[in-house]
């Protein structure tokens, strides 16, 4: 997709340290262009809409699933990309990507798109149909980082995404008394993530081929598009390759956050 050489060295210090303490970081031009533009033709098809005729925009928001198609795949596995995995998961800790999704596409509407409350993502017992029982525990069995990728230019009328800075340490003490078993999505929600209240907002805006990488307790939330194009962003995990261990010598980032939430000397 054409000659991409932004620097592959991966994350600086600082944004090691923000990352731990915010609980996300923004890398600008982690994909091309090029890559978010084919892909995005796929979605719209996906989607059995016109991108040249709002007249068939009639949602505020078509959920699609995951996509193997190349342009994915090759977007969520930049050298770039993957060097950022390394500093914040840790070496052999997280599988390549094999896939790209879920996409909430979302449309330039006045109604309400009915998703847009506060929350989590969980990472276990999704076997269960009802998604308020899947579950979250303090290792974040089942997930590695949280990933926001940007194939269209989103500003702040585009419905980007809200995330609650710092706001993975309130999650992170509310389920260390669970254990190993975690808390269910309903439990969390149980106040409205009240906890995280207090936490100053930041909206994930950026231009194409921008990735949010999020500690996965970050509380975030959808809103309304009140822009004019609409907007492609996946939310894919990155999946580990082994559980997270807080109490291992040499711990990275993701563990880093964790550890620094509960207490826990380093």
């Amino acid at each position: 997709m054409g000659n991409f050489t932004p620097d592959e060295a991966g994350l600086t210090p600082t944004q090691i340290e923000q990352f731990i303490t915010d609980g996300f970081v923004r890398i600008d031009q982690a994909f091309p262009r090029a890559l978010a533009d084919a892909a995005c033709r796929i979605l719209w098809n996906a989607t059995g809409c016109s991108p040249d005729d709002p007249a068939t925009w009639t949602q505020p928001v078509i959920r699609l699933g995951m996509f193997t198609e190349a342009p994915f795949i090759e977007a969520a596995n930049t050298p770039r990309l993957h060097a950022a995995f390394d500093q914040l998961v840790g070496p052999g800790r997280w599988h390549r990507p094999a896939a790209m999704g879920t996409f909430p596409v979302r449309f330039p509407s006045p109604a309400d798109p009915g998703d847009a409350g506060w929350h989590i993502d969980v990472s276990f017992g999704t076997e269960a149909p009802d998604f308020m029982s899947w579950r979250a525990n303090v290792q974040s069995k089942g997930r590695a980082l949280l990933m926001l990728f940007l194939f269209s230019d989103v500003g702040e009328r585009d419905a980007p995404t809200r995330i609650r800075i710092g706001s993975h340490a309130d999650i992170a003490r509310q389920l260390a008394p669970a254990g190993e078993q975690g808390l269910t999505l309903g439990e969390l929600a149980a106040d409205g993530f009240a906890g995280s209240a207090h936490r100053a907002v930041v909206t994930a805006t950026g231009a194409a081929g921008t990735v949010y990488l999020c500690h996965p307790f970050l509380v975030h939330a959808a809103q309304p598009h009140h822009g004019e194009r609409p907007r492609f962003l996946a939310q894919p995990p990155l999946l580990p390759a082994e559980p997270a261990d807080q109490s291992r010598a040499g711990l990275k980032a993701v563990e880093q956050a964790t550890a620094r939430a509960l207490g826990r000397r380093l």
